[in-house]
């Protein structure tokens, strides 16, 4: 059920972005929408599948192929590039609190100038997270495009790769 309605979500987000006027934000924008579903896919899992990251990589990953399929926009980095870590005391990711609360310094958190395509509209840059931990900790990192790059559109180049 997660899977489904993080899926509603990033469709709904997609025919916002679409239409040419503003629409609520509700499960009326979907009445002409037929959305079909199968079991045991990656958007329908079976109970004992191992899942993980719903939120942060299957509904970019959704946005992406809604888009290119009304050919609206090129790839986007393909996921939220979720970073956390922590201990058995703690885990965040907010840049904004990091060096107060964490044993952590934030080295570099900028734009990753020139990594979006090249074309006629130039794709938005990346960002470069650079963290130094004063402590071990356990880190996990969900992110995507490290092989294959974000596809550009009507002939605009393809992004770096993460």
């Amino acid at each position: 059920m997660p899977n489904y309605l993080v899926t509603l979500s990033a469709i709904t987000y997609c025919l916002r972005c679409l239409v040419d006027r503003d629409i609520p934000l509700n499960n009326g924008c979907l009445v002409p929408v037929k959305i079909v579903i199968p079991p045991n896919t990656i958007l329908s899992p079976s109970e004992n599948a191992p899942v993980v990251a719903g939120n942060v990589l299957t509904s970019q990953r959704i946005c992406d192929v809604v888009f290119k399929a009304f050919h609206a926009v090129a790839a986007s980095q393909g996921c939220m590039n979720n970073v956390t870590f922590g201990d058995n005391e703690f885990g965040i990711t907010d840049p904004e609190i990091l060096e107060t609360r964490y044993p952590i310094i934030l080295r570099e958190f900028g734009l990753r100038l020139e990594s979006g395509g090249r074309g006629k509209y130039r794709g938005g840059d990346g960002v470069i997270r650079r963290l130094l931990f004063r402590k071990e900790l356990q880190l996990s990192l969900l992110t995507e495009r490290r092989t294959f790059a974000p596809y550009g559109l009507f002939g605009g180049e393809p992004g770096r790769r993460g």
